[in-house]
């Protein structure tokens, strides 16, 4: 984040994942005289998950992937991360896009809102 040539240009992956977390990143940002452009929010219910994780079990053929530690994880989800939508969902650049769509449509939701 300190380095010139990278300023404005962070893409940040699944993270922040705790209201500590954005709040550190906010601080971070400020700091640095940055701020975050765009904010994904890609939603997909509980029950395309689920289905989802099973369908990446079988491909995958990972033995994390059972329904009990898909629901421990969603779990902690909606206890830890949700909270970080509540604080960001009301902050310019936030768009929350529908995660259950094919990749070609997320795609081209993506590159709708980049055009703004």
């Amino acid at each position: 984040m300190t380095q010139k040539k990278k300023k404005n240009k962070l893409i940040f992956d699944g993270y922040p994942r705790t209201i500590n977390q954005a709040k550190n990143l906010d601080n971070l940002l400020n700091k640095s005289n940055q701020k975050l452009d765009y904010i994904f929010f890609f939603n997909v219910n509980k029950d395309e998950i689920i289905k989802r994780v099973e369908g990446r079990k079988i491909l995958e053929k990972r033995s994390d992937d059972d329904t009990k530690t898909i629901l421990k994880r969603y779990d902690i989800y909606m206890k830890e991360t949700k909270p970080v939508l509540d604080f960001y969902s009301s902050k310019k650049g936030f768009y929350e896009i529908d995660g259950s769509l094919n990749i070609e449509q997320i795609t081209n939701k993506i590159d709708d809102i980049l055009k703004v």
